[in-house]
């Protein structure tokens, strides 16, 4: 899976793409690779992680404040963090500054949101997903308290909801935030959500015990997890292609699942 994500790579790093391509580009082949655990060592990931960096630090990269509050989309950031972190380029100046950008972006009530309706004061959750992954692994390679805090403070945003659930009516937000997915990207579900959680050390808050008890109810007779839910990746047709076939994610899945539930 790793020769394949690297297939086709260019002499600059990059793949022939723009790096946030869906699903072809370095930034979504990056994530898929450092989820499969490529070593810091290799190269060629190193070599495409600068390709991402140059695009994401450019200078024209604009940002918008609506009601005081900074309207972005801090997926990017945060998969783009996590990553180069994950990689052992926490020191590149360009790296620090992504993880500025999450900690100045971040919302009142923890997250971070790209909504431009002047309305919108709820943070989103997928947008809050990856930054939290960024800044621990950010946290991990340097240190920085702050990063940690801010982290834990958005992991509390999802607590509140049980990870899936509404404040005001106690039904799931969305049926798919009840399945798992494989690969997620940027989307949120119960799943992923539960290892931001666990980033932190918070698996034993009684609020996340309900999607603990989710997760075990979907193991398969064969002692398996797979994807149930929408797939968000295709392997032809116009977007959404990608480089590799995924199939249900068992392996990757089942993996994690065990390491949440101990």
């Amino acid at each position: 899976m790793i020769a394949g994500l690297l297939k086709g790579q260019r002499a600059d790093g990059g793949f022939g793409v723009d790096p946030y391509t869906k699903w072809s580009g370095a930034h979504w082949r990056l994530v898929s690779l450092v989820e499969l655990g490529v070593p810091t060592t290799n190269r060629a990931a190193r070599a495409a992680a600068n390709t991402v960096l140059d695009w994401i630090a450019n200078p024209t990269w604009k940002r918008g404040v609506i009601n005081g509050r900074e309207r972005r989309h801090a997926s990017m950031e945060g998969n783009a963090l996590a990553v180069t972190c994950r990689l052992g380029m926490a020191k590149d100046p360009r790296v620090r500054a992504l993880a500025e950008v999450l900690l100045h972006a971040q919302w009142p009530d923890g997250g971070w949101n790209c909504d431009s309706n002047p309305q919108a004061h709820r943070s989103s959750f997928h947008e809050s997903l990856a930054p939290i992954w960024g800044l621990v692994e950010y946290h991990r390679a340097t240190g920085d308290r702050r990063a940690l805090e801010a982290a834990r403070r958005a992991v509390d945003l999802l607590l509140a909801h049980r990870l899936f659930r509404s404040l005001r009516t106690g039904e799931p937000i969305h049926p798919e935030w009840t399945e798992i997915h494989w690969p997620h990207y940027w989307h949120y579900d119960f799943f992923h959500g539960l290892r931001a959680v666990a980033m932190v050390g918070r698996l034993s808050d009684p609020r996340a015990k309900e999607a603990l008890d989710l997760l075990r109810s979907k193991r398969q007779p064969d002692g398996t997890w797979r994807a149930t839910g929408r797939r968000y990746w295709r392997k032809q047709g116009r977007a959404g292609v990608e480089v590799v076939d995924w199939g249900d994610g068992h392996e990757m899945i089942t993996l994690i699942a065990e390491k949440l539930l101990g």
